[in-house]
């Protein structure tokens, strides 16, 4: 079910995953933003829209590759056959590849979810940009922005410059704030923070920002995630400079988010640094 966040902008929170797909509407038609994990998930997504009597759906806008922000492609362009879908390059380029190693994970589990995902046609963007476009929606424009890598190399967010909005992908995570944000195998932990300090930039004191997953926050929120993922890169760095080597990192300090969730943000973080970042020996 979809909640008016802003002026025409509506986020419906899913159970599965604690997922955000959002809808920004104009005088041309509607914006879809995600479209969930799977396409009979998605297939509930296409009946909110059109419960919701707004429009139709003329674009589709993929934050980034991992499958609960994607896998309802296909089932999207089957209701709206001329939707154009919309992707960061390194994102569509990924969107396949991503879908079949979480398809593999799927087939070896007991997920309840199981059957839908691997029943999922994957579909990328086929509309896709390097660094910022524009869409056109007759009354109003919807900027995307690649803020560089973060939880991803192909992370966008949505500005609606109108509503002061901004629509941030997993670049932002509200519901998972206790572990901390998704340090995934595919994160780049050492950029996030300046790729979010580019976020801020495209915020003002009374913007509203939907992240990827949870509740709508505040621009003080991002400032203050943005300031925790700062601490754990500028961690890695020192530890790294100190000789520690990546196994004994997280057991060598204090981290702003629990330990055992930080595994690839450490990891990922050591693969990244520059040879004149890290002291020998290590290991």
């Amino acid at each position: 079910m979809f909640t008016e966040v802003a002026d025409r902008v509506w986020v419906a929170r899913h159970a599965w995953f604690d997922v955000n797909v959002s809808l920004v509407g104009g005088e041309a038609g509607l914006v879809l933003v995600d479209t969930h994990a799977s396409g009979l998930a998605a297939r509930a997504v296409v009946d909110d829209v059109r419960r919701l009597g707004r429009g139709e759906v003329v674009a589709v806008v993929n934050t980034h590759e991992h499958f609960d922000h994607t896998f309802g492609n296909a089932t999207v362009r089957e209701a709206w056959p001329a939707v154009a879908l919309h992707a960061h390059e390194e994102a569509a380029a990924r969107t396949l590849e991503a879908g079949e190693r979480v398809k593999a994970r799927y087939a070896e589990g007991e997920d309840p979810h199981r059957e839908e995902v691997l029943a999922t046609e994957v579909l990328a963007a086929e509309r896709t940009f390097s660094s910022a476009t524009t869409l056109d929606l007759g009354d109003r424009f919807v900027e995307l922005v690649h803020p560089g890598r973060g939880h991803t190399s192909g992370d966008l967010v949505v500005r609606v410059p109108d509503a002061d909005l901004v629509l941030a992908g997993d670049l932002v995570e509200e519901s998972t704030v206790a572990g901390g944000p998704g340090f995934g195998e595919d994160c780049w932990p050492l950029e996030w923070p300046h790729s979010l300090d580019i976020v801020l930039g495209l915020l003002t004191s009374t913007s509203t920002v939907v992240p990827g997953h949870g509740a709508p926050v505040d621009r003080d929120f991002v400032e203050e995630q943005r300031n925790a993922i700062g601490v754990v890169a500028q961690t890695v760095r020192d530890l790294a400079a100190r000789g520690v080597p990546a196994s004994q990192a997280l057991e060598a300090t204090t981290w702003p988010y629990p330990a055992e969730h930080l595994v690839h943000a450490v990891n990922r973080g050591y693969a990244h640094l520059s040879r004149g970042e890290k002291r020998l020996p290590m290991v």
